[in-house]
């Protein structure tokens, strides 16, 4: 979707076409925007504005009756600090057969590899339309992965520059977007069970499309119970390749007044390492730990993450990550947000901490920023 159709889409739907009178629409979206400076050891230190994870979208529901609901979603993602970012996108052309010309001969064939910009700052985000009723709801189009739902749960800094998934505290399997086992799943079938006094289940399906997995559909599932405080979840996806193709993760969250604990141990059975280019095996384990604190509008959160080699030491680098963050709202909608985050790769020599794009070394990251939501 390129800039001059959103502006026409929103109108549309602001203006209450015939198609959307019978549907009760909500408009909902959040701005975050920090000042970030890192410094990387073996890399280049810098500071910038991040928007993360700002966002637009509609969601909405149509009364079908005897207890069934037509649902849709459409979200999407877009940079604040960059007006109309250049994209360099890789093509790959096979051949070309020319009909003559001055430096080649009739018939000629040329294999070559190119590249074109684009200059488009939206991007999709979850997008889908389903059912929901007694039986719980299905969703049929671009959807997060019970894995990836799961981990947003139990990570207080989800959608800040300093969030769980950017920093190596989970694993890159929370983000992304693919039809191979990324975070938010293209081309998928979701089923949400209703509510059974805390427990929910819940499962995906994704068609895989023919450049991807040669066609293998992948699957996941996860549980999950909530009650008085206390959640625990458990997930389990693959690619179903055939080969070493799947993670799975126990994790969860208990509150008791103002202090809240947060766990989460993942297991790699090959589908974590494949997220790193030119890397293969499994064993590429990710546990975190973590702490929140609230005193009235304001909280603070410590979290500490590590990652095994698995068994392509050579390419899969262990880390140690650590952070620390406080957060102060201003209103329900409004907070401000600052803090520190390491990763240490130093036990890796000149090895590169591939899953988190790091190379040996530390790298630290300050964040200072602001997030309002509607």
């Amino acid at each position: 979707m390129n800039r001059k159709q959103l502006p026409l889409m929103i109108g549309a739907i602001l203006a209450g076409g015939a198609g959307l009178a019978q549907a009760d629409v909500t408009l909902f979206g959040q701005i975050d925007n920090s000042y970030v400076f890192e410094d990387q050891d073996g890399g280049g230190d810098g500071s910038n504005f991040e928007c993360t994870t700002c966002s637009l979208g509609f969601k909405g529901s149509e009364d079908l009756g005897n207890g069934l609901k037509a649902i849709f979603q459409l979200d999407f993602q877009y940079d604040i600090n960059a007006r109309n970012p250049k994209k360099t996108k890789k093509v790959k052309v096979k051949k070309i057969t020319t009909s003559g010309g001055a430096t080649t001969s009739l018939g000629t064939t040329v294999n070559f590899k190119t590249s074109i910009e684009t200059q488009s700052s939206i991007t999709d985000r979850d997008q889908w339309l389903g059912l929901a009723g007694g039986f719980g709801q299905v969703r049929v189009g671009t959807i997060s992965t019970t894995y990836k739902s799961h981990g947003a749960m139990i990570d207080p800094l989800y959608r800040t520059s300093q969030q769980n998934r950017d920093r190596g505290v989970q694993s890159n399997m929370h983000t992304g977007a693919g039809a191979s086992g990324q975070g938010r799943a293209e081309n998928t079938a979701r089923y949400d069970s209703p509510s059974w006094n805390g427990l929910k289940a819940a499962a995906t399906y994704t068609i895989s499309p023919d450049d991807e997995n040669d066609g293998d559909n992948g699957y996941g599932a996860g549980i999950s119970y909530e009650n008085a405080g206390v959640l625990v979840f458990a997930d389990y996806i693959t690619n179903d390749t055939g080969k070493d193709d799947s993670a799975y993760k126990l994790g969860g969250k208990y509150t008791l007044n103002n202090l809240s604990l947060y766990g989460q141990y993942e297991f790699d059975k090959g589908l974590i390492s494949s997220k790193t280019p030119d890397t293969s095996g499994e064993g590429a384990d990710l546990w975190m730990l973590g702490a929140s604190y609230t005193l009235g509008n304001s909280m603070v959160y410590f979290g500490y993450g590590t990652s095994d080699n698995g068994s392509n030491g050579s390419k899969l680098s262990s880390y140690n990550v650590w952070e620390l963050v406080g957060t102060h709202n201003m209103s329900k909608r409004t907070k401000l947000y600052a803090g520190f985050s390491e990763i240490d790769c130093d036990d890796q020599d000149d090895n590169v901490c591939s899953r988190v794009g790091k190379k040996a070394g530390e790298d630290d990251k300050f964040s200072l920023g602001m997030q309002h939501q509607f």
